[in-house]
Order: structure tokens, then C-alpha cells, then sequence
């Protein structure tokens, strides 16, 4: 019998334990289905352009719950060493008419499909790199993977939302799938749950105060977000471009286990896997972002010196 063996495996057991009844409820409202609003156009990205003559371009893609600006810092560093940076909301998130509405794994794939494409298109002499963090590493994955021929140089996945499949609890995956089924407009916090996002408390608190950050999911969200996990930890292993993993061993969102796993499928041609033990899963906003930001460059300026652990294995270095 399976058994939670950490204390935020068991919190994470005992909220969704307490699903149960007011499910069991939910049972007898047919027809509840909420109606998603249609994803719009895609809105217009924000550029950070730099004041020196660029060497690359990197295209930014936000996690679950986020939008664009999670990337702002960051983009400024890059921008000031040569590296032109384009991010944007992904539909149901962000300024999106369909705000706090999953959109599909389809249309998530096929916006950034479509905005490589443009982005390749208006700086043909730039190599493009793709930047995706926790679930936008999976939406990065999945495209990549449907799409081989996109004109991209290779792709970073930070701290990827890759636990699905076999590293999920089953019964979490059974009582998700019901609670979406039956009551999908069923909103959750995960107040009580315990799980720290960064140690940048600083950063966190002005999260809880930003209007366009989502804190109550849907649950037919996060069923959606479940199902893109599972395709890109599927998906990961036909990749071929070359690829950067980056991981915190204090990630208390996505398991650093789960990523190991995720890892030991890859490639190891051309990928490169690198744990910071004192990262978490925001590692692009920690107190350490800086020697993340660095990392980052340093594989685009030059990924075959890059000094990390080959993927296809468990091990990773930690960081430069």
C-alpha cells in the first residue's frame, strides 16, 4: 500500500482527503460544467531590448498561476549582456480575457508555436532559445517535442512541472480527476498545505498582493495542469535539441525526485542537468537568481563548455 513519506506528501494527503465529502455531494449536480470563455487573441508580448548589439534571443514562458513579469528581472539582466528577451501571458492567465479559465493543452501549444515562429521571424540572424519555468518548461517540452522543425537553438527548463505518470500518488490523480468531473469550478488555495515556493519571502508577499497572480484554482485547472505534466514527462525523451534542466533540491512544489526521474529519461546528447541544493522552485526569483541568471547565460553564450551533468542520469552538479 502506498504511503506518503514526507510531511508535505501527507498534507497534501489529508487535503485531499478532505475533498471528499462535499464530492460525494457534488455527485447529483449534473450538467455543472462552467462555461470557459474562448481564448482571444494572443495578446502582445513585451520586449526587453538590448542597449548593445545582441547575440541571441531567448523567449520567456511563465509557469501555472504566473504571467510575464515573473521573467522582468531576470530579462533586464540578459538584455543588459547582448540577449534580446520576449515574454507574454499565456491564455487563461495573466491579462487574458480568459483569466484564471484552463485553455487547453492545444492552445497553449499552438500560441507558442506560433510565437517562436514570429519571434525567429523578425530577428532571423538571432539563435532563438526558449525559457519556459515550472509549467511553462512543460508547455516548452510538449511543443517542441509536436514540433521538431521549429527554428529553435535549444531550450532551458526550469525546475520543469514534469510530475505526473507513475511519480504521482494515484489516489491524488483519482480524487482530482473526480473533483474536475464533477465540480470543476471548485476553487482551491492550498492554504494549509505548508509549501514554501522561494525563500524570497519579500518576492512572495508582493505575489499575494498582485492582482493577476491566480491564488484560488480552478480544479478543472489543475486536472489540465496534471495532464500537461504527463505529456511532457512522455514527450521529454524525443527531444533532441539542446537542452538545459535546472532544478532546486528545496523544491517544494514540483519533487526534486520527480525531476531526477524526468532527467534519467533525456537524451544525454547536448542536455546538461543542473541541481542548486539551495534552490527552490521559483530559482529564477530566489535570493540566488543571480548565479541562475548566470548559468542560463553562460549555456547560451557557449552550451557545449557548459559544466553540468549529462541528462539520462540522476546526478547533477550544482551549479556554478
Amino acid at each position: 500500500m502506498w504511503k506518503p513519506t514526507t510531511a508535505r506528501a501527507r498534507a497534501v494527503i489529508r487535503r485531499v482527503r478532505s475533498l471528499l465529502p462535499p464530492l460525494v455531494c457534488a455527485l447529483g449536480l449534473a450538467g455543472c460544467g462552467a462555461v470557459v470563455p474562448p481564448a482571444g487573441e494572443p495578446l502582445a508580448p513585451t520586449f526587453f531590448e538590448p542597449d548593445v548589439a545582441a547575440h541571441a534571443q531567448l523567449l520567456a514562458v511563465h509557469g501555472f498561476n504566473d504571467h510575464q513579469t515573473a521573467f522582468a528581472s531576470f530579462a533586464a539582466f540578459a538584455a543588459d549582456r547582448g540577449v534580446l528577451v520576449e515574454t507574454y501571458d499565456q491564455q487563461g492567465f495573466g491579462r487574458n480575457a480568459n483569466w484564471g479559465y484552463w485553455p487547453g493543452r492545444a492552445v497553449l501549444v499552438a500560441d507558442l508555436a506560433a510565437r517562436i515562429e514570429a519571434r525567429h521571424a523578425a530577428r532571423p540572424d538571432l539563435p532563438l532559445y526558449v525559457l519556459g519555468e515550472s509549467m511553462g518548461a512543460a508547455v516548452a517540452v510538449v511543443t517542441l517535442a509536436e514540433h521538431p522543425e521549429l527554428p529553435v537553438a535549444g531550450v532551458v527548463l526550469s525546475a520543469p512541472a514534469v510530475w505526473g505518470g507513475e511519480a504521482m500518488n494515484p489516489f491524488y490523480r483519482a480524487v482530482l480527476w473526480l473533483a474536475a468531473h464533477v465540480a470543476p469550478g471548485w476553487r482551491l488555495t492550498g492554504e494549509g498545505l505548508g509549501v514554501q515556493a522561494s525563500d524570497d519571502i519579500e518576492m512572495l508577499r508582493a505575489l499575494g498582493r498582485d492582482p493577476l497572480f491566480i491564488k484560488a484554482t480552478r480544479v478543472d485547472a489543475l486536472a489540465g495542469l496534471v495532464g500537461l505534466m504527463e505529456r511532457a514527462r512522455d514527450d521529454g525523451p524525443a527531444l533532441v535539441l539542446p537542452r538545459l534542466v535546472l532544478a532546486g533540491a528545496r523544491d517544494e512544489v514540483v519533487p526534486p525526485e520527480a525531476i531526477d526521474s524526468f532527467v534519467a529519461t533525456l537524451k544525454p546528447e547536448a542536455c546538461r542537468y543542473v541541481r542548486y541544493e539551495e534552490g527552490w522552485h521559483m530559482l529564477l526569483r530566489d535570493l540566488q537568481r543571480e548565479r541562475v541568471w548566470r548559468d542560463v547565460l553562460g549555456w547560451i553564450e557557449a552550451p557545449a563548455a557548459f559544466t553540468g551533468s549529462p541528462c539520462g542520469t540522476a546526478s547533477a552538479d550544482a551549479g556554478s
